[in-house]
């Protein structure tokens, strides 16, 4: 996701990753850990005193961010290497006003399979006390309660492995670990027939299907809406094919034309977003096949447009359009083609710039395109980072309603001054109007294109996920109500909200600022040349205004802005990237780091002149 940084420790040099630490280096120790309550504990709060002996990770993340739910999967198998020796601690900082209800994070790390301990943080007490600045941020303690090690985003399961394993290795031989017993305590399992669905779509002849995506499976029900009528998938997190299949978190579905299903032999795709891969459904006998994806989350562009070849990030919904299926591909803002009889997969729209800016769709940038819905010429979508309703048409991204990413609400009236928040879900009513299942405000919405409005139809409903037409009515989605729902529809009365992301904000003198991004390659690493500078910066601001000087794409870690005058406050965006490789290995494997920044900021004379954001460290 973009906002956010490192840790108290982000001012000290960190050790090499994987190096033992003695009394003689410096060491700075770790901030207390604040919060309203905590989560899979059974009722006991954690201090830092508690957690002397084990290895302990902070990933500080908030239930909306894309990169913190793969950061969430990233950690599963370190938890698994290192047993009870390693306590993942889940700092949840939120964003969306909505992610500051206790209930929507409770279902949140039951949605998303949290099997550590959660500490609520809702005011950022912990998330200021670390210095954070990204979604996600991972600081590392030792068993001693020191920090030593920082890092922003994603795709560090290599350097944690090296830092967590040399603590393991040093904190033994000085009997100061202590490898038995986990804060963690699970809660009991749900009893309901859905657990957070996701989408859904009408089958031929009347019954719908929908992505039981808690659970792992598709589940096919009567026109009631309650009935189940088969399942497919076994309920268990995995990625066979064949007629017993497993699938990840699924999402969006997708029927295809008669013509191409009866060519390459499957009715439908699926979105199976932890996967990172899109599956093909046969309906008559529900068996299943991998149809694009490696399996692997992209990191970098490999060149292919085989699908088979192509690397996924988290895909999330699909639309038919212009003779092929658009996917949502969430985790990289961008949307992406399927061509389900070519085979071929690639780019169909973004940069990887995590912002809001319209134009041809190769210049785009989209925040964790969610939701699709097509006519015969326009592709609408939902940008759920920036609360934003947008469309395609004649090769061209528009945003509808949106303002971006600082900016949500619950506002109706005119399209240039009505909010959402967090929308995930949409379609196209009979009447023309668009549908949005706008889900942090628990309402649909509706945008009339022709009066270019946005109204309330229903409101008090559960997260909404998803919204379809099925006979005339509509029916929605509900997701944190674990069931599809046909609300009563009209002019639902709100009170207008505005909201803006409020985090602190970092003082900058005036005039001329240093901006630095720091990062150490993970231990056994060193940075890849193969196919030019493995180092790439992009800065940008809002107001754009706000930048004299720096912005743009660059190759150094470092770079020196000018912030222009007469301009007070605003947020300046930077997206680094690091590629690097196994340094010793006969075959080596590629690595990617990255991150986006959004960091809000005033302009005052007793402000800083370097900004340092740490990538990792």
């Amino acid at each position: 996701m973009d906002q956010g940084t490192a840790s108290s420790a982000s001012n000290t040099p960190a050790p090499k990753p994987g190096a033992a630490l003695t009394k003689a280096q410096s060491r700075v120790r770790a901030a207390p850990l604040v919060g309203r309550g905590w989560l899979n504990t059974g009722g006991r709060n954690l201090d830092l005193e508690s957690l002397k002996g084990k290895v302990v990770v902070l990933d500080f993340w908030t239930f909306c961010c894309i990169n913190c739910l793969h950061v969430l999967d990233e950690l599963r198998p370190l938890e698994e290497k290192y047993g009870d020796a390693l306590v993942i601690i889940g700092v949840h900082s939120p964003k969306f006003e909505h992610e500051r209800d206790p209930q929507a994070l409770a279902a949140a790390v039951e949605r998303y399979g949290v099997e550590h301990p959660v500490l609520d943080d809702p005011d950022l007490k912990t998330w200021d006390a670390y210095a954070a600045r990204a979604w996600p941020t991972l600081v590392v303690l030792d068993p001693e309660g020191y920090a030593v090690s920082t890092m922003a985003g994603e795709g560090h399961v290599e350097a944690l492995d090296a830092i967590i394993g040399g603590l393991v290795a040093t904190h033994t031989a000085q009997g100061t670990l202590d490898p038995e017993g986990s804060p963690y305590v699970a809660a009991p399992p749900a009893e309901t027939t859905l657990r957070f669905p996701g989408k859904a779509i009408e089958l031929p002849g009347g019954d719908v299907l929908v992505t039981d995506s808690a659970r792992h499976r598709l589940v096919r029900l009567g026109p009631d809406l309650e009935t189940v009528v088969g399942v497919i998938g076994t309920g268990e997190r995995g990625s066979a094919d064949g007629v017993e299949p497993q699938f990840n978190e699924p999402q969006g579905l997708a029927l295809l034309p008669d013509k191409v299903a009866a060519e390459v032999g499957y009715d439908l795709v699926v979105a199976d977003t932890v996967n990172h891969l899109l599956r093909g459904v046969r309906l008559a006998d529900g068996a299943v096949t991998t149809v694009a994806g490696t399996g692997k989350q992209w990191r970098m562009d490999n060149g292919t447009t085989a699908a088979r070849e192509a690397d996924l990030s988290s895909p999330w919904d699909l639309a038919w359009f212009e003779d092929q299926l658009v996917v949502a591909m969430a985790g990289i803002h961008q949307l992406w083609y399927f061509d389900p009889a070519k085979g071929t997969a690639g780019v169909y729209a973004g940069t990887t710039v995590e912002s809001l800016k319209d134009g041809a769709l190769e210049q785009v940038w989209m925040a964790q395109p969610s939701g699709l819905a097509a006519t015969a010429d326009r592709l609408w979508l939902v940008d759920s980072e920036t609360s934003a309703l947008r469309y395609v048409e004649n090769g061209e991204m528009h945003t509808a309603v949106g303002q971006g990413l600082f900016d949500f609400g619950h506002v109706d009236g005119p399209a240039a001054d009505a909010l959402m928040q967090h929308p995930l879900g949409l379609a196209v009513l009979p009447d023309g109007r668009v549908a949005v299942a706008d889900t942090y405000n628990g309402a649909l919405r509706a945008f009339d294109p022709q009066t270019e409005t946005v109204s309330t139809l229903a409101a008090d409903l559960a997260e909404p996920s998803d919204v379809i037409v099925l006979d005339g009515k509509v029916v929605v989605v509900e997701s944190a109500a674990h069931r599809l729902t046909v609300p009563d529809l009209g002019e639902a009365a709100v009170s207008g909200q505005h909201h803006r992301v409020t985090r602190k904000r970092t003082k900058v003198a005036p005039g001329a600022l240093r901006l630095e991004v720091l990062f150490e390659p993970a231990a056994g690493q060193k940075l890849d040349y193969t196919f030019g500078s493995p180092i790439q910066v992009t800065v940008s601001a809002d107001p754009p205004q706000l930048l004299a000087e720096g912005a743009g794409k660059g190759e150094e870690l470092g770079r020196g802005l000018v912030l222009a005058d007469g301009i007070g406050q605003g947020v300046l965006q930077v997206v680094a990237q690091a590629a690097t490789c196994d340094a010793e290995a006969e075959h080596p494997a590629c690595h990617l780091t990255r991150q986006d920044w959004g960091v809000p900021v005033d302009i005052a004379e007793d402000g800083v002149s370097t900004l340092r954001l740490v990538l990792r460290a």
